[in-house]
């Protein structure tokens, strides 16, 4: 049955993978890879999620491995988009390609009735390849040779099957840009690995959210029936039980810290993967508190972590840092956190505070 791990002992376990428990000397490059992948959908708030595990960050030198193309912003895991490294991009698209198809089929495959779905892809990407496009402006050029479908349509028949990376400058520090897309052979010279085996991207799985259930790599990753590439992988795995009696799979060399370790008061970003890289997510947040802080309520803030569980979320307006909690919590830990990032966020600020508020 395997030995049972309490909440807790999952929570120290899920913060050491994720380098929340103890900032790394890692660099940007090696901590995207070693998280396999930032979700990274909006322009810019993931740049905290590198500044909330790394001793010393400077935002540029992400930048700069955009602009070297050797850290990329492609949708992959759960048809999002992440930043990835380039060979985890070419290695990565083809076994998660099923979510994203899936996704783009259920919002948009009424609309593909009687195309030619290879030919309207082919297209795209011979487009795609002599400029950079935005989406848009895609799907009128489709429109070019499919005048009777929509640009929206025509533009996400491309996306859904082919690997298509966000360019710089979108998404570069300070900086500001349309997003205009093209393939991800031309823009880093190299073709997909041509494998869609999933058990590669489980095995990263579980070293940077582990232990875990076969359910919870399916809610990171997108993909179903996961339980027969678990059982392939079983030999070279460790499990355990949770406290409800659920199988969990691991590395048998990750780290699984003492349920006592001290967990130091940490700042999430809006869509940090440890918030999503679970179907059961009572590891990080408690159940009672998901309706109030989870990433389905709007507008969605950053979530603030107290010995290791979300107690509040935050945000910056004007120099000051924001925290919203249920209940009183401790304040002197986060409020160093929270200037130290407003150093980061708002260096031009005359001013910095630190202000805490109770939801009503």
């Amino acid at each position: 049955m395997g030995t049972t791990l309490s909440r807790r002992a999952l929570n120290r376990a899920t913060l050491a993978r994720q380098l929340l428990l103890e900032r790394s000397t890692m660099n940007p490059l090696e901590i995207t890879e070693h998280l396999a992948g930032l979700q990274a959908q909006t322009t810019n708030t993931w740049y905290v999620g590198f500044w909330s595990r790394m001793e010393s960050f400077d935002p540029q030198v992400v930048s700069q491995l955009m602009e070297q193309r050797m850290l990329v912003r492609i949708a992959l895991m759960r048809s999002t988009i992440h930043l990835v490294s380039a060979q985890d991009c070419l290695d990565f698209r083809l076994p998660v390609q099923p979510p994203i198809v899936r996704s783009t089929t259920g919002a948009f495959g009424k609309n593909w009735t009687g195309l030619d779905l290879d030919e309207v892809v082919s297209k795209g990407r011979e487009l795609l390849e002599q400029e950079p496009l935005t989406f848009n402006d895609l799907g009128h050029k489709l429109q070019e040779s499919w005048p009777d479908r929509d640009a929206p349509s025509l533009a996400q028949a491309v996306r859904a099957f082919a690997p298509l990376i966000q360019i710089p400058p979108r998404g570069l520090w300070g900086r500001s840009g349309l997003a205009k897309h093209t393939t991800a052979e031309s823009y880093l010279g190299k073709p997909l690995n041509p494998s869609t085996d999933p058990a590669p991207i489980v095995l990263r799985y579980l070293k940077a959210f582990g232990p875990s259930t076969v359910m919870d790599a399916q809610n990171w990753s997108g993909l179903t029936k996961l339980g027969e590439v678990f059982d392939v992988l079983r030999p070279q795995l460790v499990t355990f039980r949770s406290e409800d009696g659920k199988e969990l799979f691991d590395l048998p060399e990750a780290p699984r810290p003492s349920e006592d370790t001290p967990a130091p008061a940490r700042i999430l970003y809006d869509f940090d993967n440890v918030l999503l890289g679970h179907a059961d997510r009572s590891r990080i947040i408690d159940q009672a508190h998901v309706d109030a802080f989870w990433i389905d309520v709007r507008p969605v803030y950053g979530k603030v972590l107290i010995d290791g569980d979300v107690q509040g979320v935050w945000r910056v307006e004007k120099g000051t840092f924001i925290v919203t909690s249920l209940k009183k919590i401790p304040q002197a830990e986060i409020a160093k956190e929270g200037m130290r990032l407003l150093t980061f966020l708002a260096p031009k600020a005359e001013s910095h505070d630190v202000q805490f508020a109770l939801r009503g």
